[in-house]
Formats: structure tokens, C-alpha cells, sequence
């Protein structure tokens, strides 16, 4: 598949002017591009700018707010829910996560739960916000329908991705970032650019059945909740899913299950929509809150030495833990550089034309 690389500079200046053309304040355009761009250099490619075509056309049938009056409609000491105004998730989660970590700051613990959003990029670079205060972070979000429920033929829930980061001292920290499902549609996307099938416990069809089609989605099927099949633990995955889920919109206000708006712009949105827009939770704890913040960190990187310590499985190097291989992608990229597939240079060359930038 061919590719070509540009530099991190080069695309956050493109993103930027994109997202100020549609309507985004200077410092809002730079809030959305960092956190667009983030994807990318973590080497989560399907989050990145590839999704920056989507954004513009969900901006054009008036589905985003590039303007959003984002404000606090109920709060406690510990807690709040935030209306996004129809806003950016991009722009919204960062600041509601803002408010999560003030909260915590105050009272020790800071929990926002998110309603009138849109889609919000990783959920790592919103829990990762926290690292710096010395703050446990926590991200989530629901999103479009798209899988299937074990033992389901239908699409009732979104993705629906869990972030947790954990600070450390002298050892880089644990940042798990993960959907609640056996494959993100990210990687079906590829299998489709690649024209290849997709490992069996990915997908099914309509009727619930197996399917190695990377097109499946577009045929009626479903992606498949971590664990893939009952056998193999899927119910799991659908409880985390259905967790995620409960916590970002049911908790906020945000339309839920299978009335999720789509992230498409082409797809119309579900009749009876029980809520507003999509729906995040954030979660900040202070450490300190708990125990003395050095005590624990020296006791993280006890921890974390120990888990890339071990010993690795014939064949294999190393033993990682969650977030090292996204570091070392980011450390990769932003020196050689972002490589992005036809397809989506197609996609910013016509952003370009329809702004009249240059890419």
C-alpha cells in the first residue's frame, strides 16, 4: 500500500488552518489539532487525521458547533455534567477533563460526565492530561452503533474505548488505551484499503454468523465485543462496553445504544434519539488523596520495572506494558516522520481545494 510521510509540522499547520476555516477560535482550532495529531503519533492511525475529512463534513450538515458555548449544567464538590454545545469532542473532553482535574484538586477525586458532544479522538490523550498534576486519569466515551451484544444479531453499541493513566516516578508511566471491542473499526478500515479478509472473532454477518469480510459493516454486519464469542469471554467485553456506555451518555444525558449519533455524516441519525449528541466520562484522583504521591510513585515504578522485567515468551524480545509501544511510536514519528495512506491524502487534498490551502 503506498504511503507518504510528512512531518508532524506540516500536518498540525494543515489541521489547524482547517479547523479555523471552519469556525474554530485560534486557540480551539490549536486545542482540536493537538489532540487530532496525537492519534497519529501513537501510531492509532484510523483516530488521526484521517478523520479530519469527518469532522468538516459533520461541520457542513450543521452537526458540529465550531463555536460551542460549553458550560456546567449541574455540579457537586466531586462531580459535574457537562452540555458541549454540539461542540468539537476534540475541543469539548479536554476541557471538561479540565474541570474534572479542578475538582480534584480540591475535594481529591473530580468525575464529569459529558452529554451534546462529538466524537473526541483517543480517549488516551484526555487521561493522560492528568499525568502532569500528579492525577490518576480516566477517559471514555460511547460512539456509533456498531456491535452486536453476545448472542445479538444487532448493533446496539459503539466501541466504546476505556483510557486509564497511572503516573510514575523515574519509569515512563502505564497509560492503557483500548476498545471494548475484539478489533476497533480502525483496523477493519485497513483491511478494506489492503483489500484482505479479517481474522475470524472480529466481525459477524447479519445473522449473527462469522464473517472474514472486512466490508461486513457495510452489509448488515456487526464488530464483535472483546472476547469475540461467549466461549472465549465476550460477554466481558460487552459488559465493558455496556459500562462505557451507561457512564458517558445514560449518565449525562447523551443519546445512548443504538440512537448514538454515527460519526458519517451521510448516515441519518436515529429516529426517537433519547438524548443529546454523544456522551464521555472523565475521571481525575489525586494521589496524595490516597497516600503520600512519591511513596506510590516509587512503588509504580517498582511495579512497572518488574512487568517489562519479565520473562519474555520464546520468540519474543521483551514484555511490554500499556502505553510503551505508543511512546516509542511517538518518539519514531515525530522524528521521521507521520506516514498516511493514498486514500487519506486524497482526502486533505480536497480539504485543501475546498479551503483553498496547500498540503
Amino acid at each position: 500500500m503506498s504511503q507518504r510521510i510528512y512531518s508532524y509540522t506540516e500536518l498540525y499547520q494543515f489541521a489547524l488552518k482547517v479547523f479555523t476555516s471552519i469556525g474554530c477560535s485560534n486557540e480551539d482550532a490549536s486545542l482540536a489539532t493537538s489532540v487530532l495529531l496525537s492519534a497519529d503519533l501513537r501510531g492509532i492511525d484510523s483516530h488521526g487525521i484521517a478523520r479530519l475529512v469527518g469532522y468538516v463534513r459533520l461541520w457542513e450538515v450543521g452537526r458540529i458547533n465550531a463555536q460551542p458555548n460549553i458550560q456546567i449544567v449541574h455540579e457537586t464538590p466531586s462531580t459535574a455534567v457537562v452540555d458541549g454545545d454540539k461542540g468539537l469532542g476534540l475541543i469539548v473532553a479536554p476541557k471538561a477533563m479540565q474541570i474534572a482535574m479542578q475538582k480534584a484538586k480540591q475535594v481529591g477525586t473530580g468525575w464529569v460526565s459529558v452529554k451534546n458532544s462529538n466524537h473526541f479522538g483517543i480517549a488516551g490523550y484526555h487521561a493522560m492530561m492528568a499525568l502532569s498534576e500528579d492525577m490518576i486519569g480516566m477517559a471514555m466515551t460511547n460512539a456509533s452503533a456498531l456491535v452486536a451484544p453476545t448472542y445479538a444479531a444487532e448493533k446496539m453499541l459503539g466501541t466504546n474505548p476505556i483510557a486509564v493513566a497511572v503516573p510514575a516516578g523515574k519509569e515512563a508511566p502505564f497509560v492503557a488505551d483500548f476498545a471494548t471491542t475484539t478489533a476497533a473499526n480502525g483496523k477493519l478500515e485497513i483491511a478494506q484499503r489492503n483489500n484482505q479478509p479479517i481474522p475470524t472473532g472480529w466481525a459477524q454477518d447479519e445473522n449473527g454468523q462469522a464473517s472474514n469480510d472486512a466490508h461486513i459493516l457495510k452489509k448488515g454486519g456487526a464488530l464483535l465485543p472483546l472476547g469475540s464469542e461467549k466461549e472465549q469471554g465476550s460477554h466481558k467485553g460487552y459488559a465493558l462496553g455496556s459500562i462505557v456506555d451507561i457512564f458517558s451518555a445514560v449518565l449525562s444525558g447523551a443519546s445512548f445504544g443504538p440512537w448514538a449519533p454515527p460519526f458519517p455524516a451521510y448516515v441519518p441519525m436515529p429516529e426517537n434519539m433519547p438524548g443529546e449528541g454523544l456522551g464521555h466520562f472523565l475521571g481525575a484522583m489525586r494521589i496524595d488523596a490516597f497516600r503520600p504521591a512519591d511513596d506510590f510513585k516509587n512503588n509504580m515504578d517498582l511495579w512497572l520495572n518488574r512487568f517489562r522485567s519479565a520473562k519474555p515468551m520464546q520468540g519474543q524480545e521483551k514484555v511490554f506494558v500499556a502505553g510503551d509501544i505508543e511512546r516509542s511510536m511517538e518518539a519514531t514519528r515525530m522524528k521521521e516522520g507521520i506516514p498516511l495512506v493514498n486514500d487519506v491524502v486524497k482526502d486533505l487534498e480536497a480539504l485543501a481545494t475546498k479551503f483553498n490551502l496547500s498540503i
